[in-house]
């Protein structure tokens, strides 16, 4: 591979189409599509300015870098690009990729962040920002610490390990949701979704769970969460300690210790389908 080291590259496409080259300690100035039509890149220590850094482009692996928040769009219609110990300023900074893998990234402007992505890695990766993480399919999640709304919006084959998140409306419109040892925190959790499990979670949630086909919660707490469930179907939730509210579930088995109040609305849900016990 050639070298590239200690350089300033400024302008448009700066490295346009070159292929096989390490870059250390290099900023990308002022300017636009500093890679573009790449292959076989790696990067070190360096720093983006420019717009559009990294299109369609592949196998690019970046360490201990930084993306500025001037450096828009950042990865678009790639595949293969591995990014490690970085930290990413700017927003919409994954779209359209495919293969990508993040460990110990901070997203720190992640809004619109990580859109139509497929075959997704993340382990230690924090993300501040609305609208993470819609439409990708197929993600593998350790440790991830999101603050922000409505994230993986039509998200499909995930699996969340070890995550904290905090935001309205996530995971709406998803398919096959697998969610372990997590906490999540905010209204409206999983709504028009099928086949969402959780286990060992805690799940706190102004109307959570509702409008869902296909409901597993396998020793979850539900503190604060009211008007749950309505018009969710087959559900099987398991609940350590209480839940203040549930409201109208359209069929399945409901187990806590306690359920604050039970409304079954007989003109809107036959209640015959579902089973509660408490105590």
């Amino acid at each position: 591979m050639k070298e590239i080291l200690n350089e300033h590259f400024s302008g448009e496409r700066a490295l346009f189409q070159r292929n096989g080259l390490k870059i250390s300690g290099t900023v990308f100035g002022e300017g636009e599509s500093p890679l573009k039509h790449n292959a076989y890149i790696e990067l070190s220590d360096c720093t983006f300015d420019a717009k559009y850094p990294v299109w369609y482009s592949e196998k690019v692996k970046l360490n201990n870098c930084i993306i500025r928040e001037s450096a828009k769009e950042g990865f678009w219609y790639s595949s293969e690009v591995t990014v490690s110990d970085s930290v990413i300023e700017s927003e919409k900074c994954f779209r359209h990729c495919n293969g990508i893998s993040l460990k110990n990234v901070s997203l720190a402007n992640g809004v619109e962040t990580m859109w139509k992505c497929a075959n997704v890695r993340m382990d230690g990766v924090k993300v501040n920002g609305e609208y993470f993480a819609m439409d990708c399919d197929g993600m593998e999640i350790t440790g991830l610490e999101l603050n922000g709304g409505y994230a993986f919006d039509g998200v499909k084959n995930i699996t969340v390990r070890k995550s904290v998140i905090n935001g309205n409306d996530c995971f709406w419109n998803c398919q096959n949701v697998m969610i372990y040892d997590s906490v999540i925190t905010g209204k409206c959790f999983g709504w028009n979704s099928r086949n969402i499990t959780l286990v060992d979670c805690t799940v706190e949630s102004l109307q959570g769970m509702c409008f869902v086909a296909n409901l597993v919660l396998r020793n979850c707490k539900l503190p604060n969460t009211t008007l749950a469930f309505e018009y969710s179907e087959n559900i099987s939730a398991d609940i350590r300690g209480g839940i203040d509210s549930v409201k109208n579930p359209a069929g399945g088995l409901i187990r806590a210790e306690s359920i604050g109040e039970i409304i079954m609305e007989k003109e809107n849900i036959d209640a015959s389908r579902t089973k509660i016990i408490c105590g």
